[in-house]
């Protein structure tokens, strides 16, 4: 029986050096791949950030003031019920819903801010105020 090149299979040093290239591979592509998760999470807040500041824009221009922070970011979603009352209240409020930050926390929301007139942020990774990295608090002044 006659063997062709295509019934032959793969000798071993063929199988070692697709081995050892796809090795190369997996150490210079993972570690790209492993940090997107964090890039994309910070992205995520950013554009989250940047919506909730402009549902206050739009709070603000019917009603002449941003929410105080007891009234937080509820407000832009249900119409307050504490002082001050809004009294141009959007009907269906400001924004669908209130998100969470990409952590699953809430977003907090600060009215005067610290950094400007209002500030809203997330505490990053590590949900505790400061850090650095992916623990670092991302708000509204870094925009």
């Amino acid at each position: 029986m006659k063997v062709t090149n295509w019934q032959r299979g793969f000798t071993l040093l063929e199988v070692m050096i697709v081995v050892v290239i796809l090795g190369i591979l997996a150490v210079l592509v993972v570690p790209k791949i492993i940090s997107r998760p964090d890039e994309a999470r910070v992205m995520a807040a950013k554009q989250d950030i940047a919506s909730l500041m402009q549902g206050l824009k739009l709070y603000r221009l019917d009603n002449q003031r941003y929410p105080v922070t007891e009234q937080g970011l509820q407000a832009l979603a249900v119409r307050p019920t504490t002082a001050p009352l809004p009294l141009n209240w959007k009907a269906g409020g400001y924004i669908e819903r209130l998100p969470k930050d990409p952590w699953g926390n809430p977003y907090q929301y600060l009215n005067p801010g610290v950094h400007g007139e209002i500030d809203i942020f997330s505490l990053g990774a590590d949900s505790a105020p400061g850090g650095e990295g992916n623990d670092a608090d991302i708000g509204s002044w870094s925009l």
